[in-house]
């Protein structure tokens, strides 16, 4: 159960950006070209679902089954399960909750066409949250690319 959690958590992350990535391009495009902020924009709602899908995952793995974290008292002292326990968690709530206001703040917006901006920019920094946050393989955290 732990492995086939762990490869999806891994493995959604890629989607996760591609789709941020699309949503925020789309945003700057639609931005400058004049175009009306629609009440439902597919694909920033399309992000905002798989964020909070690998948030999901994400606890559980963090609740019950992951081997990195640990709530003792030498916790802070191991790089690894400090990281697991204590910043990965953090970081990534920190970014979804950024991508979670901006979609919200976004379709408030709608009627007075500041929703593309709104995206770009929550969406935008939450996502530079979120990649500082992952536990890329070049930072020996015990991860790899999937």
């Amino acid at each position: 159960m732990y492995a086939a959690l762990d490869h999806a958590h891994s493995g959604l992350r890629y989607v996760v950006i591609a789709l941020l990535l699309a949503a925020i391009f789309q945003a700057l495009g639609k931005r400058n070209g004049g175009a009306v902020y629609p009440e439902k924009n597919k694909l920033g709602l399309y992000a905002f679902m798989a964020t909070h899908v690998q948030l999901l995952l994400g606890l559980i793995l963090y609740l019950f089954f992951s081997q990195w974290v640990v709530f003792d008292e030498n916790t802070m002292a191991s790089k690894i399960n400090r990281f697991y326990t204590v910043e990965h968690i953090t970081g990534m709530l920190v970014g979804i909750a950024l991508i979670t206001i901006g979609y919200i703040k976004a379709k408030r917006q709608a009627g007075i066409n500041k929703g593309w901006k709104t995206i770009a920019v929550y969406y935008g920094i939450g996502l530079l949250v979120i990649l500082a946050m992952i536990p890329w393989p070049f930072r020996d955290l015990g991860a790899g690319w999937f």
